[in-house]
């Protein structure tokens, strides 16, 4: 029963817990923190706070804590007009009884309407024993359970059952149920390291109470770094092989934390590497560790939530289980290269890529030939290129991609390789599924091939989707365009490189977005799609360059919509122009060309140098015919910052034909002119950018 409250302070520590059953651990953050946002959400309306709320998270508790909570909110005054005062005394009563005020405590006041009555009240403020059983029941209805359970008899609904409820406001026991279960001031610790109840004092004494007499570490960020700390520890010399995900996994797993070290025969080591971590991480939970150059040693840690006297028994238990999953992984690695890559591709008729976008087949056939253009066009091995496409999809049909998907790619690689395939097939295979691509060791012949298959992966995805109307919105990317296009943007400075090195043109995007566009069936996609695709790899890249560079140096350079492999050394140029002190005075120039373009009806005609009357406009067009073959000299060599250099020399007679030079004069040929005369300087001035964007 709820203890008799008894005098105390008007603030004190809120303290609200849930004792469940096991909950998710992979969701067991975010139900914490969200039951902690949404309860004080609720509980902010009538209850201001000076802290902010802490929430705890264990594999069998919700809670969530805050300081200088009052027990009542102050009450508030308030006011409000009634009847007009001619309406007479029974009208005045009326309203003052609805108002529950004395009919001696009205006030008359002059409104445009009259003269009125006024009442004065005072709202109470809210009790927080009478509201919070409420706000906790529901925030708990909101919180985001992809999968609710029932227990009992009742018709209570959680992500796990419910066992125990504490609402405690200082010493006081808040009274209040919840799904049959009465608040109380006790829980229960650790499953197996204690026992019996644990009566907590007071709210504020919670999370000390519970580690000392539960053995239950209440916080998850001290739990997560008691755990790193402990792996750091054991792993000695050795590297851990850290996975954030994991950690937070094993954190929700646990409530008093206890590292072990275990070990695996070295036979195993002699498979795919990658194939021992994710059966060690994913099936087991486990850290691998390596050695210093990175080799997997033959040891994995493991967190417990047991402390044992003897650990050797659990450590052989967990040893026994990792042994059965290797040979598991054994066993499917030597099936698999019974069967070659080439032999399983046919078979890929029969895997749906997607209901309207054909098999895996139709899209292998679609890289194929995609990748073999962007071949020719970037320099690589169109046969290399278009035989690691054919390949590309075959290990989505072999036992050890089924058993882990994460290893799409890597395992085409090791089984592309047993076949005999060539280097460059073999690491083009390997390298399709990274977010990025990133080539450390400079530009090779295999790296270009790589990039052939990169590239048409993410383009037939982004043109195929998009055609069909698949177009990220919001936070909802179910097919990966956005990492889609960010992976076009790193082959495309990968290739920019390559070909400038070689001295060799630049290929653009949208030619391979339209010979993709091509490959799918005649009206299957939406008309404008490559525009579509287009635009989006530019947003993209805007995003991701505005993070580094000023925005309006970046949309100066995205705006004009360039080559993607010469966005970046642009967007530099640019950065570097900006800091000179010409570049304000061209770019407003530039701005008010633009202005005046944009206002003329007439279309750019030719000019003609005998109707350039004024020394100032002679002036201006006898710079802009010099430094035109320079800066189309230097933009031929990608020299974009030289190019703006050599622009930045004319700002002062650009100033001086604005001062001294009417352009739109009522002499219409020398108008037309003139216009003709800007719209050549617009074109010269915007060659690497629209530096009218820079203009404040």
């Amino acid at each position: 029963m709820p203890k008799k409250k008894t005098a105390g302070p008007a603030t004190d520590t809120l303290l609200v817990e849930l004792l469940t059953e096991e909950l998710p651990p992979k969701a067991l953050q975010r139900l914490a923190e969200r039951f902690r946002d949404v309860l004080f959400a609720g509980l902010d309306l009538p209850f201001p706070h000076k802290h902010v709320p802490r929430c705890f998270a264990t594999p069998r508790r919700l809670a969530v804590l805050v300081q200088g909570v009052p027990e009542k909110k102050t009450d508030v005054p308030g006011k409000t007009s009634g009847p007009l005062v001619s309406a007479g005394v029974e009208a005045a009563k009326g309203f003052a009884k609805k108002w529950g005020v004395a009919v001696e405590s009205l006030e008359m006041i002059q409104t445009s309407d009259g003269e009125k009555w006024l009442a004065r009240y005072t709202t109470a403020g809210a009790v927080l024993d009478d509201i919070l059983a409420q706000k906790v029941e529901e925030a708990l209805k909101v919180l985001p359970i992809p999968k609710l359970m029932r227990w009992g008899n009742g018709e209570a609904q959680f992500a796990r059952p419910v066992h125990g409820l504490v609402m405690m406001h200082g010493k006081h026991v808040i009274p209040g149920k919840i799904w049959g279960l009465e608040s109380r001031n006790y829980t229960v610790g650790h499953r197996f390291l204690s026992s019996g109840k644990i009566e907590i004092p007071a709210a504020d004494q919670y999370e000390a109470v519970l580690e000392k007499k539960g053995s239950v570490i209440v916080s998850f960020a001290k739990r997560k770094e008691l755990i790193r700390a402990e792996l750091e520890k054991k792993s000695a010399s050795a590297k851990i092989i850290w996975d954030e995900a994991l950690l937070d996994e094993v954190t929700a797993l646990v409530e008093y934390p206890v590292v072990y070290s275990g070990s695996f025969s070295p036979e195993f080591l002699e498979w795919p590497q990658e194939c021992l971590i994710l059966s060690m991480q994913q099936h087991q939970r486990y850290f691998p560790i390596t050695y210093a150059g990175g080799r997997l040693m033959p040891r994995f840690l493991m967190v417990s939530n047991i402390r044992a006297a003897n650990s050797n028994n659990i450590i052989r238990g967990n040893e026994r289980v990792l042994h059965a999953r290797l040979s598991d992984a054994k066993f499917f690695y030597e099936q698999d290269r019974k069967t070659r890559l080439e032999a399983r591709v046919p078979r890929l008729a029969n895997v749906v890529y997607h209901n309207k976008l054909g098999s895996q087949l139709d899209r292998v056939e679609r890289i194929q030939l995609l990748a073999g253009k962007i071949a020719r066009e970037i320099g690589a091995d169109p046969l290399l290129a278009e035989r690691a496409a054919w390949l590309s999809k075959a290990d989505l049909l072999t036992e050890m991609v089924g058993e882990f998907p994460e290893l799409q790619g890597v395992m085409g690689g090791y089984y592309a390789d047993h076949d005999h395939e060539e280097s460059a097939v073999v690491r083009a295979l390997a390298d399709q599924y990274k977010l990025r691509f990133e080539e450390d060791s400079g530009v090779t012949p295999e790296s270009l091939v790589s990039a052939c298959l990169y590239l048409a992966e993410r383009i037939d995805a982004l043109i195929g989707f998009f055609g069909i109307g698949e177009i990220p919105t919001g936070e909802k990317d179910p097919f990966g365009l956005r990492r889609a296009a960010l992976g076009v943007i790193s082959t495309f400075e990968l290739i920019g490189a390559a070909r400038q090195i070689a001295g060799k043109e630049i290929p653009d995007v949208r030619d391979f977005l339209m010979y993709a566009a091509s490959l799918f069936p005649a009206g299957l996609l939406a008309p404008k799609v490559v525009d579509q695709v287009h635009d989006f790899i530019l947003e993209r890249y805007w995003n991701y360059l505005a993070v580094g560079f000023p925005k309006d140096v970046v949309e100066a350079v995205i705006s004009q919509k360039p080559n993607l492999a010469e966005v970046n050394a642009r967007v530099q140029a640019v950065q570097s122009f900006r800091k000179l002190p010409e570049a304000e005075s061209l770019a407003s120039a530039n701005k008010r060309i633009r202005n005046i373009l944009k206002k003329s009806d007439a279309a750019p005609g030719g000019l003609d140098e005998a109707l350039l009357k004024e020394p100032t406009e002679q002036a201006l067009y006898e710079s802009v015919k010099k430094i035109e073959p320079q800066i189309e000299s230097n933009m031929l060599r990608r020299d974009y910052t030289e190019a703006l250099k050599i622009l930045a020399g004319i700002r002062g007679i650009v100033d001086k034909f604005f001062d001294d030079v009417l352009v739109n004069t009522e002499d219409m040929q020398l108008r037309a002119n003139r216009l003709a005369l800007l719209h050549r300087l617009n074109t010269l001035m915007n060659r690497v950018a629209d530096i009218s964007k820079l203009a404040t």
